[in-house]
Parts: structure tokens; C-alpha cells; sequence
């Protein structure tokens, strides 16, 4: 669900807002080159076991929207993992099609280089087709937002 932050910049929602399992959310979004089209975002994961956030560096998002786009697209399954990066391995992604059409999408959020000390993932579950379109769109409108 796309949202703004306390400071009035857009920020994505992503899984469920009680208290079970983990809800991430992109926010902050900087173009900090303004010649270059570096986006850079923050991540936070939450969930019962507390949370975790770090900077992501993508260049112009690094195809996160147009990687779940094709997630979407393909609402009735496909065999085997699909997998997405960031430019820095900041951020990774994998999708599995799971029975019943759901997504599970494993979040990967790293440490930067080259320290690497500490790697977290968090899992988000959801319905294929629908849904799967409207993160792809919050994705791209959070990505856009800053487009001059």
C-alpha cells in the first residue's frame, strides 16, 4: 500500500499490518547524483521479533517494478524461483508460486559491502494476479516519484 512518510515523501507499505508475521517498508527516497540516476531508499522490516533497517542503492530502481510486474503477469504460476538485486546486493528478492495462487516473496536485506557481517530475510505472502499488479504499480510510483 503506498503511503508518505512523516516527512511527505512517498513510502510502500508491503504485508500484512497486525501483529503476525513481517511488513516492510520503502521509504525515503533520494536521488542523491542529480546527474546520475541513482535512487537510493530506506528498508525497515518489522515484525514480533523487533526490526531491522538499512539503506538500499539502486540504479533508477533496478527493474524492482518491472520484476514484479512480470510476477503479476504470470498469476498462474511458474515452476522454480525467480530472483531480483539490487545493484549493491543491498536488497534481494525471491518469488516462488505457491499452490492455491499465492506469491511468497523472501525478502533479502544485507549488509553493505564490504563488511557483509549480517543478512536478514523476511517472507510476505500474497494472492496472485490483483494484488501482485497493485504492489508492482506502488513500486513504480515510489520508484517514479522523484523522475524530473
Amino acid at each position: 500500500m503506498i503511503d508518505y512518510d512523516d516527512s511527505g515523501r512517498l513510502a510502500v507499505h508491503v504485508g500484512d499490518p497486525g501483529p503476525g508475521p513481517a511488513r516492510l517498508l520503502l521509504s525515503e527516497p533520494t536521488r542523491p547524483f542529480e546527474d546520475e540516476p541513482t535512487l537510493d531508499f530506506l528498508i525497515t522490516a518489522c515484525g514480533p521479533w523487533g526490526s531491522i533497517e538499512t539503506s538500499v542503492e539502486t540504479w533508477g530502481g533496478d527493474g524492482l517494478d518491472t520484476f514484479l510486474t512480470s510476477l503479476a503477469e504470470d498469476f498462474r504460476g511458474w515452476e522454480g524461483v525467480r530472483t531480483w538485486h539490487s545493484v549493491c546486493y543491498d536488497l534481494t528478492l525471491s518469488a516462488e508460486h505457491r499452490t492455491g495462487g499465492y506469491v511468497q516473496l523472501t525478502w533479502g536485506i544485507h549488509d553493505r559491502a564490504p563488511c557483509e557481517q549480517w543478512h536478514f530475510e523476511a517472507t510476505t505472502v500474497h494472492p496472485a494476479g490483483e494484488d501482485m499488479r497493485n504492489l508492482a504499480a506502488d513500486i513504480h510510483t515510489f520508484i517514479t516519484s522523484l523522475a524530473e
